[in-house]
């Protein structure tokens, strides 16, 4: 299995790749260069229960925060600009689904928008960077939004898919946290 999905698709990564118990997902981007400010990007996972939730906030995984509370998601240092591990074997069963976002900082001397931002991918991969699919966001609306949903790995009965999302927002970081749960006590 190995294609390019759209909004909306999705992909049964374990039920097509027998005996797959880890991902690699690559979060890229190319950005017009600025000789003032210009905007940060900020990926992100989320890991979340059926609620849509992020479990606790020691669940995000982010620069900040390389790993999540069981270490079963976290950050590498690879070719993409960014790349996140999952192991699907040490994710406990209350996890649902992990969300990778980016959001732009909001230092208020960035840009507001990710309009600078001319294209933005996100792939997975097994762990011997074969890569299983990959979803390049459509950026006609990037000088109206300051995070977007990328997509998202999401259990299904026993097996792990991966659905590209694209979702963007305009309430950047505040738009996250508020559909996830982001900073609540549980």
């Amino acid at each position: 299995m190995t294609g390019q999905l759209v909004p909306g698709a999705n992909a049964a990564l374990t039920a097509e790749n027998p005996g797959l118990t880890s991902v690699v997902v690559g979060i890229h981007w190319d950005q017009i260069a600025s000789r003032g400010p210009s905007a940060e990007l900020v990926p992100m996972a989320i890991v979340c229960g059926p609620d849509g939730h992020v479990l606790s906030d020691e669940d995000l995984v982010f620069f900040n925060q390389i790993e999540s509370a069981d270490a079963s998601v976290r950050y590498l240092d690879e070719s993409d600009q960014e790349e996140i591990d999952v192991d699907f074997a040490s994710i406990p069963e209350t996890v649902d689904k992990i969300v990778f976002a980016v959001y732009l900082d909001p230092d208020p001397r960035s840009p507001k928008d990710l309009g600078s931002v001319r294209s933005m991918s996100v792939r997975v991969c097994a762990p011997d960077g074969r890569e299983l699919v990959a979803f390049p966001l459509p950026s006609e609306r990037n000088h109206l939004i300051d995070a977007v949903i990328l997509g998202e790995l999401y259990r299904h009965r026993s097996e792990w898919k991966f659905r590209a999302v694209g979702q963007g927002y305009t309430t950047g970081l505040t738009g996250l946290r508020a559909d996830h749960g982001i900073g609540r006590a549980r």
